[in-house]
């Protein structure tokens, strides 16, 4: 039987919606990284002007560890998604889908070596495999058990952390700044030949990149299956029936979420606050925005004005490379060389900025074609033959 991709009728626009802010998100908390060596310092001590610390402040809590759960779940939506349309047209599913998530697998190499070590690409694509078992998990139990997968091994995870930094309150280095890799990190970036870049971006991708898939079997990898078992239950289909379930969950997860964001503020920066805000406080508060954005969906007023989010949204593999393109060109010594000269406002604005840039730039090609350039190569490569790209006559992914 014919294999072809997701049509134009049969999307959800509020998932590309959710996309985009995601996008927007991830851009301004990577901005950070993108800008400093931040893997290499204690945020919470480093930063020390009134100005880079209150910016700081305010992406700590509300979009660092925030907006990536949302594009994990999404990832995981749309798979299910996939896997529900092979078996109503009673299509192979795992063939065709491997094949997809080994060219993701593809680009997020090419991305995490030639453009920027911080890639997530190749960790969705780690995961999606392991997800061609999992989608087919019934809906009655894929919520539970990824729930399970998520909060016993990170909660033992923090438990230990707690328990060892109570014992020993030094022992885990709050405060730490791995002064030498700074400098390797400014050396490079800064200043450094395309080649010297290189070098070090691979270092950095094989210790925080590569090997950091197998932390991704307990983050990443439970965030995708709640998406894949929320559109097991429709969830964004049927949101407009759910309202006051949603309102509800809405209020408690964002007054929550922001509660553990801020725990590290409120007291000592330890491990154990840091550990707290990132692994239970980023994904609760992520829910939290997401039923805000479904309930502001059911607004006209509102998916009118934001309409041009939901094509960045649309275009999300080609936005969130190009994101990287464009920031790198900015800070490394190969474009302007800026790495380590901005405050962090500046970098905010930046990335606000060129996300602006991104969306008229999806609004325009939207209009003559029907989807982005990336994801063009993607669907090509993937269904082996040549499709149409012209707005109404192609295909898309959901």
């Amino acid at each position: 039987m014919k294999v072809t991709p997701t049509s134009l009728s049969n999307r959800v626009e509020v998932l590309d919606l959710l996309r985009g802010f995601a996008l927007l998100g991830i851009f301004i908390a990577n901005m950070i990284h993108f800008q400093w060596p931040y893997l290499y310092m204690d945020p919470y001590t480093w930063f020390s002007s009134p100005g880079d610390m209150a910016t700081f402040k305010g992406i700590d809590i509300f979009i660092e560890g925030s907006f990536y759960p949302i594009f994990a779940m999404l990832f995981g939506y749309g798979l299910n998604m996939q896997y529900e349309k092979a078996l109503a047209n009673g299509t192979s599913f795992a063939p065709i889908m491997a094949r997809r998530l080994a060219i993701l697998l593809g680009f997020g190499v090419i991305h995490a070596l030639l453009v920027w070590s911080g890639d997530v690409l190749f960790t969705y694509a780690a995961m999606g495999f392991i997800m061609l078992a999992f989608v087919r998990i019934s809906k009655k139990w894929i919520l539970p058990i990824a729930a399970l997968l998520y909060i016993i091994p990170n909660g033992l995870l923090y438990g230990v952390t707690y328990l060892v930094e109570k014992a020993s309150p030094n022992s885990l280095l709050a405060g730490y700044a791995d002064i030498q890799q700074i400098e390797l990190a400014i050396s490079a970036y800064s200043l450094g030949t395309y080649g010297e870049i290189f070098s070090f971006r691979f270092f950095e991708w094989l210790m925080f990149g590569f090997f950091g898939v197998f932390g991704g079997l307990i983050i990443v990898l439970p965030l995708i299956m709640i998406g894949a078992g929320l559109s097991k239950w429709k969830v964004l289909e049927h949101a407009g029936e759910m309202k006051g379930r949603i309102v509800v969950f809405t209020v408690v997860a964002l007054a929550v979420g922001i509660w553990l964001k801020a725990m590290p503020f409120m007291g000592e920066p330890t491990s154990a606050a840091q550990m707290l805000q990132s692994l239970f406080g980023g994904p609760v508060l992520a829910a939290g925005y997401v039923g805000l954005l479904l309930l502001l969906s059911q607004i006209p007023l509102f998916r009118t004005v934001f309409r041009p989010v939901t094509k960045a949204g649309r275009m999300s593999l080609t936005t969130y490379i190009t994101q990287s393109v464009v920031a790198t060109t900015i800070f490394y010594a190969y474009g302007f060389g800026m790495y380590g000269k901005l405050d962090l406002a500046t970098g905010l604005w930046i990335a606000i900025g060129v996300f602006v840039i991104q969306v008229i730039f999806a609004e325009l090609w939207l209009m003559k074609f029907s989807m982005g350039p990336l994801e063009w190569l993607w669907r090509k490569a993937t269904y082996g033959k040549n499709l149409p790209n012209k707005e109404g006559k192609g295909h898309r992914l959901s």
